[in-house]
């Protein structure tokens, strides 16, 4: 049900009470069954790419953390709650001398992990997208626009590619680079992008962690607020990119762009368009680098956490 008293939208283009005053999935209503149709003819080889990095830098084993995340943020905690020492050390066996191991994981998605944003993730002044108040989201979860709505609905939505570093001949783009609206209007994916489709940006920042983990975690490439409004009018349903934030940042990690421009605010907040954050998009931009090809079907399904701000995924790609 909508919120009382309602606020007013905000100024400037936004999406509020487009999909009426009840809505929780925002650009995701943009993914009707003619369009989810659509997205089925991109695949064509039949081919699946995962765009996800592993799950790793358990500070439960020991392991030092080989996954690309940002500075401060809780290491996933992946360690057995059952294995095979427990069983040997006197556990009695199950019947039929079967053997079982399970695993306990404890994870924060934002800056460790490939994850989608929730709707209720970031917001401006005292109201989330779409109006409710702020308040909704406390210390149980959100009360409304949690992830879990956008599990219901799911992704499967034409992806196309806008590969930035490529573009600039490079492996990867440089700590702070933008990639402004002009950018992406020179790039192949410019002609193909139709509303409900997901941009899919890929900057090659992950190559920076191989270099030099510290260098990972200072400045970052990315977005910048013309090319996030380029988006935003578009209709795109999602953005996926592999860097932290979508929007380039700073080497205090905050964003170099001002406010009105803030990548999470334009989209998000204003448009109700979720982001995929730490994508791995090396092997994509490979296998589609010189195909004249920048198009595939796109599947990303958030777990169903009640209330939760971001969920792990695994993006696929079906080439």
């Amino acid at each position: 049900m909508p919120d009382e008293n309602p606020a007013p939208a905000p100024d400037g283009p936004h999406n509020w009470g487009r999909w009426g005053p009840g809505d929780q999935l925002g650009a995701l209503n943009l993914l009707t069954p003619p369009t989810v149709l659509r997205a089925l003819g991109a695949a064509r080889e039949g081919r699946v790419v995962s765009l996800a990095q592993p799950i790793e830098g358990a500070t439960a084993s020991g392991r030092p953390a080989r996954v690309p995340h940002l500075a401060g943020r809780p290491l996933p905690q992946h360690y057995m709650a059952v294995d095979g020492g427990d069983q040997a050390a006197g556990a009695p066996p199950l019947p039929g001398d079967r053997r079982v191991a399970d695993d306990a994981l404890v994870l924060s998605p934002h800056g460790t992990s490939t994850h989608m944003d929730a709707l209720c993730h970031m917001w401006a002044g005292e109201r989330l997208y779409n109006g409710p108040p702020a308040g909704r989201v406390g210390s149980r979860g959100a009360a409304r626009l949690g992830i879990e709505h956008a599990a219901a609905q799911g992704v499967l939505a034409r992806g196309v590619l806008f590969d930035a570093a490529r573009h600039r001949g490079a492996d990867r783009l440089g700590p702070g680079e933008g990639i402004g609206a002009a950018d992406l209007e020179g790039m192949p994916g410019a002609a193909l992008l139709r509303p409900g489709d997901a941009a899919v940006v890929r900057t090659g920042w992950p190559l920076a962690w191989e270099e030099d983990p510290r260098m990972y975690q200072g400045a970052q490439p990315g977005l910048d607020g013309s090319a996030v409004r380029w988006l935003a009018a578009r209709d795109v349903a999602l953005v996926v990119c592999d860097n932290a934030a979508v929007q380039a940042l700073g080497a205090d990690g905050g964003p170099v762009d001002a406010p009105e421009d803030d990548a999470h605010l334009v989209l998000l907040w204003r448009h109700g368009v979720p982001l995929v954050e730490m994508a791995r998009l090396e092997e994509l931009g490979s296998a589609l680098s010189g195909t004249g090809r920048a198009d595939f079907l796109l599947a990303v399904v958030p777990l169903p956490v009640g209330g939760g701000t971001a969920s792990p995924v695994n993006p696929l790609a079906v080439l």
